[in-house]
């Protein structure tokens, strides 16, 4: 009995069960210690390292995170809404030229005082100062924000994240002008294809297989995803890109980024991203996991979180003339790095040899600025599937109809107020 029991356990069947259970049940049950999700399935594939190296090549595992940082990058794409984003123009530029400045400043002190080459500082900057739009979507409606607040930090990090996924691309292809020439071709070509495939699948696919919309979409985002993997700049710019572009067919394809789908999107994304946590966390280097990478990650976190922070709580409570409390609320909500701090750490890792020391001092700052939002906001950072309510778009009310209500015109009266200069009414 011993034996077979033994047996059944290292069968591939059982230990696929058992990791879900872990991956699905271990993380909320530690929340109840205000402890993020992800984290807790990044340490739990750091330990399975240790016991279970061989899983670590496991092909299987590779897909299931694959599936999940492409839908969750799909998800951060389906959800932008140029509209809306359009009536925060003025306070969004000044939002990127802030940002803009701040990496530049970090480029500078990476190539003059810690001797890394641009790509390396222009990389480590973006992994220190971009927030990750994917996670943060997908994790807003637990933070207990108001919908003011709500809008605000889905712009910003939606504007920041652009900017950064066109950074990431220009410095892993600046190699050569012939590869930046090659892949920026590739690129345009696939920006031209995307809404062409779209409208193809939406005409001989759709009308014939009613429901299929989530599926094609899943399998575009997917594809985007792998070829912008073989340009070199990994998974989430394609999944991203065909994200955004499906969100703006939604006019001529409304089924396509129905609210429906990107719910469907959103379960998807919630249930396979674990896994992707957990794959990272079983290739961390076991260099990474010392007392000199903790506290140059302490370090790192003392030096930067703090000043990523106080920039935006100043722009929010000295510019737009937000309240205090408000203001840090929009700016604790925007501190999370953790998938694009995990993604940059690996590509310098890999590809520009960085230290594992220095690798795993991008994981404790990725980690401190996971949790902060869960232990300062309402409640622990988790991938509960909560419905991101943004900011309505104001409907004519039709005669006799009753006023919307206050509350929900909140965000597009602040967005207005603010892209006519006014300060936001609190």
């Amino acid at each position: 009995m011993p034996e077979r029991l033994l047996a059944l356990l290292q069968s591939g069947e059982v230990g696929y069960l058992l990791l879900i259970v872990a991956l699905l049940v271990v993380p909320r049950v530690l929340q109840r210690f205000r402890l993020p999700a992800p984290l807790t399935c990044l340490g739990l594939g750091i330990v399975a390292a240790v016991f279970l190296a061989e899983f670590s090549h496991d092909a299987t595992l590779a897909l299931l995170g694959t599936l999940g940082i492409s839908a969750l990058f799909l998800f951060a794409g389906l959800e932008i809404d140029l509209q809306l984003m359009r009536r925060a123009t003025g306070p969004l530029i000044g939002h990127l030229l802030f940002r803009s400045t701040i990496l530049a400043a970090g480029v500078y002190l990476g190539v003059n005082y810690l001797h890394f080459s641009w790509q390396q500082s222009a990389l480590l900057a973006l992994a220190l100062l971009t927030p990750s739009t994917g996670f943060i979507l997908d994790t807003l409606e637990s933070l207990g924000l108001s919908e003011d607040e709500r809008f605000w930090v889905s712009s910003k990090a939606i504007g920041g994240e652009l900017l950064a996924l066109a950074l990431l691309f220009v410095v892993l292809q600046s190699t050569s002008l012939e590869r930046m020439a090659w892949a920026g071709g590739a690129l345009a070509v696939m920006i031209v294809a995307l809404p062409l495939l779209f409208i193809a699948l939406g005409r001989l696919v759709v009308p014939y297989a009613p429901g299929s919309e989530f599926s094609l979409l899943v399998m575009v985002g997917l594809i985007a995803a792998y070829l912008t993997k073989q340009l070199g700049v990994y998974y989430l710019v394609g999944a991203f890109l065909a994200g955004f572009i499906a969100r703006l067919l939604r006019d001529r394809l409304p089924e396509l980024a129905s609210d429906d789908n990107l719910h469907a999107i959103k379960l998807f994304a919630s249930f396979f991203v674990p896994f992707y946590f957990f794959y990272r966390g079983m290739y961390v280097p076991p260099g990474a996991l010392t007392l000199n990478a903790l506290w140059l990650g302490l370090l790192i976190t003392a030096a930067v979180l703090p000043l990523r922070v106080l920039g935006v709580w100043a722009q929010r409570r000295f510019i737009k003339h937000e309240s205090s409390r408000s203001s840090l609320n929009v700016a604790l909500a925007l501190t999370p790095t953790l998938i694009f701090t995990l993604v940059l750490a690996t590509i310098l890792h890999e590809r520009f040899e960085i230290s594992a020391t220095l690798y795993g001092a991008l994981l404790v700052y990725a980690a401190a600025t996971t949790i902060l939002p869960s232990l300062v906001l309402s409640r622990a950072i988790d991938f509960e599937l909560h419905d991101f309510v943004g900011p309505p778009s104001p409907v004519p009310a039709a005669a006799g109809a009753a006023a919307p209500p206050a509350a929900a015109a909140e965000p597009v009266a602040a967005a207005r107020s603010e892209e006519a200069g006014e300060p936001a009414q609190r």
